[in-house]
């Protein structure tokens, strides 16, 4: 009899000993509060277990998550390149190297007669990692770099693919996607509380809850079913600490988060009939504030529940740095059925089918840039 997709990933767990947990570059609360609660997990189980996500900077709100501090932006080598010596009758008196020319010379004294070619052997060495599990993204692309730069190693290494997503393309070589729950901090508290209820200690319990708090604007999505607040009830009870994630992501905003957020306000406006809801905001805006650029990913999500009913988010923003000019950003969110990348397409954007972003470097101001992109988006639609 064949094995589910939540038997294969227990046997998969099991068996493999250092696995690797990713999710999407512009992954949000979700990921992030999904990705602390596996590691910790797995830990647990005696793997051991690294995040990574390219390029990565974990938002201030999500810093009172211990885990979040490990929580790598590359990478770095994932297989070592092996240089092997027979060296059975010579022995070694001396082996030293140096580089020159951005060449490595390799220096070694035998103790014996002589090596020769014959006795030298080269490898690659194992990837580092034995399993790949990807939470909360629609494909592989959605990893940016990651996955570009190591395609080989994700070819070659089974994947896991965690999500709850219409949008996503079933790219793992097992996959757990359920499009029924609201989160994937849901969909993962499930599987591991139907496998080791044992191990769902109080700051795996809290991480979970604040996926789904996140994942959800504290449940005031309209998807939200009665399974997903009594997910969270019995998540509590197994110790989370909903003030704690309620305080830092909800009423921990700094004075200059609100005045940004006025001014995203003071800029909103909507097409009906694009179903498009978008905003500016300028240099002055950011030095009237003092608000960072980092702090933009709080506004997004509040645009996005400011505005329900719409299909698309937009947000455009200056540079904040006065001494970059003309240099303006941009960020496309949108629903089930839309391809963000296809609709900035002349724009060349990063990300993946619901999130993409853009940059324009001396290319016109703020307000030109406004106009190319609603009359792109106008067109396409």
């Amino acid at each position: 009899m064949a094995f589910t997709d939540t038997e294969q990933l227990k046997q998969l767990i099991a068996e493999k000993k250092q696995i690797l947990i990713t999710f999407r570059k512009d992954g949000k609360g979700d990921a992030i509060g999904s990705a602390v609660a596996l590691s910790l997990f797995l830990t647990r189980l005696g793997k051991r277990v690294d995040v990574i996500v390219d390029d990565f900077h974990v938002p201030s709100a999500y810093h009172f998550l211990e885990e979040t501090k490990k929580i790598k932006p590359t990478s770095g080598h994932l297989q070592k390149f092996i240089l092997s010596v027979d060296i059975t009758t010579t022995g070694i008196q001396e082996l030293s190297y140096d580089v020159k020319d951005h060449e490595l010379r390799v220096f070694i004294t035998p103790k014996n007669g002589s090596i020769t070619k014959d006795d030298i052997r080269t490898a690659q060495s194992d990837f580092k990692y034995d399993a790949i599990i990807v939470l909360d993204s629609p494909d592989l692309a959605s990893l940016g770099p990651l996955y570009e730069n190591n395609t080989d190693f994700f070819h070659r290494t089974t994947v896991v693919n965690i999500d709850h997503q219409t949008n996503n393309e079933h790219f793992g070589h097992i996959n757990m996607i359920d499009l029924t729950v609201s989160t994937t901090a849901e969909l993962l508290y499930r599987f591991l509380n139907e496998w080791h209820p044992e191990h769902s200690t109080p700051d795996i319990a809290t991480a979970l809850l604040t996926g789904m708090i996140a994942g959800t604007n504290s449940f005031k999505q309209g998807t939200i079913r009665p399974q997903t607040l009594a997910a969270a009830s019995e998540l509590v009870n197994l110790g989370a600490d909903r003030g704690l994630v309620i305080k830092n992501l909800f009423q921990t905003k700094s004075i200059a988060t609100f005045k940004l957020w006025g001014a995203a306000l003071a800029h909103l406006q909507f097409d009906e009939t694009l179903g498009l809801v978008w905003s500016t905001i300028t240099r002055d805006d950011f030095i009237r504030s003092g608000a960072r650029e980092s702090e933009l990913h709080s506004i997004i999500d509040e645009l996005i529940s400011s505005a329900p009913a719409a299909k698309r988010i937009l947000l455009l923003h200056e540079h904040p740095d006065a001494g970059v000019e003309h240099e303006i950003h941009g960020v496309l969110q949108v629903s089930a059925g839309y391809d963000a990348l296809q609709l900035l397409a002349s724009f060349k954007p990063q990300g993946n089918k619901s999130t993409a972003h853009f940059v324009v470097k001396g290319n016109g101001t703020l307000q030109e840039v406004e106009t190319k992109v609603i009359d792109d988006l106008r067109k396409i639609t």
